[in-house]
């Protein structure tokens, strides 16, 4: 009987840049432990009518795990809570990383009512839109890694309360990176994340 084998691929932050001709994909590479579930941010100025939706969404979104992406260094295990829910200017690679030498890679962005850098200027559609359907601002693109297909089932209440938290949040401007397109040069760190399987069954 053949054995079945899986390869688990977890967090890699990139550190160097490869060299020589031969690209081994681990060689610019260290481990990582990312911090998975975080507090949220206090609210700020709830209205009164407003105060149980507002903790009904803060609850979600702690729930859910948000921080553990948009919030600057989590995604390394150092976050910084100056910047909870404000994005990261670390990045998640999407593709793979035994054949992609510059993956793609997306950063996740501001949740903070920020006008400039975060949700200020989204409707509350969009932002139910890019929780439940992964669809970004601007069209029906899915955004990448983002993990909407957990959260589609979300009913129409909790979605409005996630809306309502983070309508509730001081803005923080913190502008992250732009994404980088497969086969173009990082700027900034990332990570990889993913689980691999053998092809030989």
């Amino acid at each position: 009987m053949r054995r079945k084998t899986i390869i688990y691929f977890i967090p890699l932050v990139l550190v160097a840049c490869a060299s020589g001709d031969y690209y081994d994909p681990l060689k610019d590479y260290e481990a990582v432990d990312a911090v998975a579930i975080m507090d949220a941010p206090t609210p700020s100025g709830v209205q009164p009518e407003n105060q149980a939706l507002v903790a009904r969404g803060e609850y979600l979104v702690e729930l859910l795990g948000c921080g553990a992406c948009h919030t600057d260094g989590a995604l390394i295990g150092k976050p910084d809570l100056s910047l909870s829910l404000a994005g990261s200017t670390i990045g998640i690679a999407y593709t793979n990383p035994l054949q992609n030498e510059n993956p793609g890679i997306v950063y996740a962005p501001n949740l903070t009512p920020d006008r400039d850098t975060g949700l200020g200027r989204w409707s509350e559609q969009e932002i139910m839109d890019a929780v439940r359907a992964g669809t970004g601002r601007h069209g029906p693109r899915r955004i990448l890694v983002m993990p909407w297909q957990g959260y589609a089932k979300i009913s129409d209440e909790d979605a409005w309360a996630i809306v309502g938290y983070l309508r509730s949040l001081e803005p923080v401007e913190h502008q992250v990176p732009a994404d980088v397109p497969v086969g173009s040069r990082a700027r900034a760190p990332y990570v990889h994340f993913g689980v691999y399987r053998s092809r030989d069954f």
